[in-house]
């Protein structure tokens, strides 16, 4: 298992536009994705699960995998939420 704990950059956090591009990220991936909020825990992969987590900017949010491109999986989106969704 690979996580890393990152900051949500951009200023509405995730709500469903970025939250599209990040589910579109983990999709390329054949890990196990998770991101967790304080002790939450959802499926990278599930939008509905992501914009349940009600992630707002500021908040530090933990993505962890496991499987065979768990790394790659992880550091693709660190950098995706660094860039701030391009907003």
């Amino acid at each position: 298992m690979y996580s890393k704990e990152v900051m949500v950059q951009n200023k509405v956090g995730l709500h469903a536009r970025p939250a599209t591009f990040f589910i579109q990220k983990a999709n390329e991936f054949k890990s196990l994705i998770t991101v967790e909020k304080e002790e939450r825990r959802v499926n990278a992969k599930s939008l509905l699960g992501v914009l349940s987590l009600g992630i707002i900017g500021g908040t530090n949010i933990t993505i962890r995998a496991e499987g065979i491109d768990e790394e790659a999986a992880v550091e693709a989106l660190v950098k995706l939420v660094k860039s701030g969704f391009a907003e």
